[in-house]
Formats: C-alpha cells, sequence, structure tokens
C-alpha cells in the first residue's frame, strides 16, 4: 500500500501498525509543498521505520500553479475568513498517491487523518475519484489508540523515534500558502492565541512603522511579477509571503463548520494569498463587466465549500472552474498595494483591458 507519509509520530505509527496489522509492504509517499522540512531527513526515517520504498517529490511549482492559482481565480473564501490553506494542499497529495498506487500495483492507500476531521475526506473523496475500486485504509477509524500519548507508548516499544512531546500545546499544518493551528490551547474559543504561536507574520503591533508599497502584475487572473521583476508561481507567492509576514498581514483566527459536523476553531497564516485577493479585487474592479462580477461573487461560496469539503475532482467544481477562468481573462494589468501593520490595500490599478471611462466618470 501507498501512504501518505509526513514523517511525524501518527504517520511513523501508522507505517509500522500497517505493516503488522494487513502483513503488507508499505510505500511511503512524501511531498513538499513548502513546509521547509528536511525531506531526506523524512526518507531516511520512512525506511528505518520500515518502509519497502519511498517517494519524496517537490510538488511546489505544480501545487501553486496547478491548484492554488485556480482557487485564487475564484477569490474563493470559506465562510467569509479562511483562504482554505490546509484544504487545497489535500487534493494534490492524494493524486500523487494514487499514480503511485498505479505504478507500483499497490492494491491499498492510507492517510494519517484523524476521525473527527476534514481532512480525511478530502484525501479519500481524491481516492475514489481518481482510484476506482482502491482499498483504502484509515487507521484512526480502525485501530485501537485514542490519543497521542497512546502513539507515544507504541512508538517507544517498536522503537520508533519520534520528536512529538505530550507537551505539544496545539496542532500545526504548513505548506507554501499557509500555516494551520487548531486543537490543544486554541480549543477555548475565549482564549486568544499565544503570540509565540504565529511562525509567518510578526505581529501587527512590531510590524516596521514605514509602510510599504509593491505593484502586483497579473496577466489573465493570474499573478506574474512583484514589481516588474517576473517570477515562477512558487517564487512569487514565497516573495509574498515574506513581505506580508514582515508587516503582520494575514491573521486569521476563526470557528469554523467543518464538513464532518462539528465546529472547531482554527488560527491561520496567509500573508501572500491575503495580499493575492486583495489585489486581485482591486484589478477585477477595472476590467470585469458588472453582471459577470456580480454573477461570479454569488457561486464564490459554493466554490469555496466545494474546496474545504475536498471536491476538488467533483465535475461541479470543475464546471465552476471553467466560468471563473472564463471571466479572468481580462483580469490583466499591474495594482499597487501599501502593506502596514496588518493591513494592505490598494492605492492605484491599471489595466490595458480597464472598462473605466475617466471622461464618463
Amino acid at each position: 500500500m501507498v501512504l501518505a507519509y509526513s514523517g511525524g509520530l501518527d504517520t511513523s505509527v501508522i507505517l509500522k501498525w500497517i505493516q503488522e496489522t494487513y502483513q503488507c509492504q508499505v510505500i511511503a509517499f512524501c511531498a513538499d509543498l513548502g513546509q521547509g522540512e528536511d525531506l531526506q531527513a523524512i526518507k531516511r526515517k520512512a525506511l528505518a521505520v520500515g518502509a519497502s520504498k519511498v517517494y519524496v517529490e517537490d510538488l511546489r511549482e505544480v501545487f501553486v500553479k496547478d491548484y492554488i492559482f485556480p482557487m485564487l481565480r475564484a477569490n474563493a473564501v470559506y465562510e467569509g475568513s479562511y483562504l482554505l490553506g490546509t484544504s487545497i494542499a489535500r487534493p494534490l497529495i492524494a493524486r500523487r498517491q494514487i499514480e503511485i498506487a498505479k505504478r507500483e500495483k499497490a492494491q491499498a492507500v492510507s492517510h494519517g487523518s484523524t476521525g473527527k476531521g476534514n481532512d480525511q475526506v478530502r484525501f479519500e473523496l481524491t481516492y475514489i475519484a481518481l482510484g476506482g475500486e482502491i482499498t483504502i485504509i484509515a487507521p484512526w477509524r480502525e485501530w485501537n489508540f485514542r490519543s497521542r500519548q497512546d502513539l507515544l507508548r507504541y512508538a517507544k516499544a517498536k522503537g520508533i523515534s519520534v520528536t512529538a512531546s505530550k507537551a505539544k500545546p496545539y496542532s500545526m499544518d504548513l505548506n507554501l500558502f499557509h500555516i494551520s493551528y487548531e486543537g490543544g490551547v486554541l480549543e477555548d474559543p475565549w482564549q486568544a492565541p499565544p503570540e509565540s504561536l504565529f511562525q509567518m507574520t510578526v505581529s501587527p503591533e512590531k510590524a516596521p512603522n514605514k509602510p510599504q508599497s509593491i505593484e502586483i502584475s497579473f496577466r489573465a487572473g493570474d499573478p506574474s511579477a512583484i514589481n516588474g521583476k517576473r517570477m515562477s508561481p512558487a517564487t512569487l507567492l514565497a516573495t509574498l509571503n515574506t513581505m506580508g509576514g514582515k508587516h503582520g498581514i494575514g491573521r486569521v483566527d476563526l470557528v469554523e463548520n467543518r464538513y464532518v459536523g462539528i465546529k472547531s476553531r482554527g488560527v491561520y497564516e496567509t500573508p501572500g494569498g491575503t495580499i493575492l485577493h486583495i489585489a486581485r479585487r482591486g484589478l477585477e474592479s477595472i476590467t470585469l463587466d458588472r453582471e459577470v462580477l456580480h454573477l461570479r461573487d454569488s457561486l464564490i461560496p459554493q466554490y469555496a465549500e466545494l474546496v474545504y469539503n475536498g471536491y476538488w475532482f467533483a465535475p461541479e467544481r470543475m464546471m465552476l472552474q471553467k466560468a471563473f477562468d472564463d471571466a479572468q481573462q481580462n483580469v490583466t494589468g499591474t495594482v499597487r498595494v501599501k502593506l502596514y501593520k496588518g493591513n494592505a490595500w490598494v492605492t492605484g490599478r491599471k489595466s490595458p483591458q480597464s472598462l473605466y471611462q475617466r471622461d464618463l466618470a
């Protein structure tokens, strides 16, 4: 079977547990989506735990170009705040798992998602959409472990090296688009997140006292350059993350409605994505027809819900994507954005496709 492997406590225990429970070979797959980890160390760890083979792939450019950018062209925001950074990563990982499973003639795939979260649905809907009748193994819904402490005891008994500790105050997911935090100290929605939690952004109070203006160029809805310098999708997003993080931009704290039926408090950092949302809106204001803009906006909640719930490869998401992409054909031009103490706002926009007529205005 092929396991989505991160090198952490859960998936390391899962790797060993599946070998013992199902008496099968386990191929580990680790995707580099910009999480900044030592992937070769993760590969060595997977082999040490018992993986028969390990795939490590740099998917950062694919992730931004074929997943994040299409989602941004739809201006997708879930429940008014969440920019879907975790949601959009799962279909890519699951797709590559299925492709590897087909190449290796594997009979099953597995993931480390818990039985309470959304990720189990996102992974498995993709498996089903692309993998046909392949068997899905979801250990958190099968085994008798009920806590991280249970996993730590198992790992110790099996000689699995782990860095997790009982005192870890929250769980975290990181990729090139964002960081998400949930659980532990965040489970009380009245308690403010500790400042030590944030990794991509500085506190707005501690951000520079001088604002920074940048220019972002778009071509048919996709960002292509910063301050006139053309960049690859992943490089452009990473650059905006650094700029936005320096000014404390992109923090969100919300209680969201999970697809599985419970409310969950999540804290997010999405600096580059926040800037791109604001910049695109500025450019759309002079390039989109009024009725197209209003109709598009009415469809955003449905599109965002599909992405959040894991329906990236569903025909209805693909149908909506075609409509959104068509609406973006004239979203070409440049936007000037000012960054300052947690805020980003448009101070200028220009486009060869502009519908704004100064003499009429």
